[in-house]
């Protein structure tokens, strides 16, 4: 156990490094997106790499970003019994849904993107429009990022609950928003 305890401190503070890193590239998404609404309205320029800029920002912060949200249960749950639940039963439902539900489908986005980045990375692709940006084979390999993230995070959140149901100090969830200690 002592081996997943350390595992998943080491995936936590990965995915809470790049999550607050890739943050930081919503500002460059709003900074470029105003500079592109500025130049197109007020001085009638635009350019399809500007407008490209912010789209592939967007992708980046949301791809990389999602591992970083799990760590911090900021995805969306349909909690009918998950809130009002004990510690331990969430535990058991976390477990369940990572191993059935998380893995297989991180596993399907990555086994069928796999072809998809190589043959981009093997012709270095670059934007279908004229002028755009040149390194889209970069943008498509986030698609693997995304699974590699999400993948060890959705790991470590079973490592986490397998911790909390053997009675593992240190592992229990944070009181969610509004719930006593």
């Amino acid at each position: 156990m002592n081996f997943v305890a350390a595992f998943v401190r080491v995936i936590d503070r990965i995915n809470d490094v790049i999550g607050r890193a890739v943050a930081w590239l919503t500002l460059a998404m709003v900074l470029v997106a105003f500079a592109g609404v500025v130049l197109r309205y007020g001085f009638d320029l635009g350019w399809i790499w500007l407008q490209e800029s912010y789209v592939w920002l967007n992708g980046v912060v949301f791809m990389l970003g999602a591992a970083y949200t799990l760590l911090h249960e900021g995805h969306v749950r349909v909690d009918l019994f998950y809130r009002d639940a004990s510690p331990r039963f969430r535990a058991f439902v976390n477990l369940f849904g990572v191993l059935f539900l998380l893995i297989p489908m991180v596993g399907t986005v990555a086994y069928v993107s796999w072809p998809y980045v190589i043959q981009s990375w093997a012709q270095l692709e670059g934007s279908h429009k004229a002028g755009g940006l040149a390194g889209l084979f970069l943008l498509k390999s986030v698609l693997l990022g995304f699974s590699l993230l999400l993948g060890l995070q959705g790991l470590a959140l079973a490592g986490r609950s397998l911790l909390q149901l053997v009675g593992r100090k240190g592992f229990e969830p944070e009181p969610a928003e509004g719930e006593s200690v």
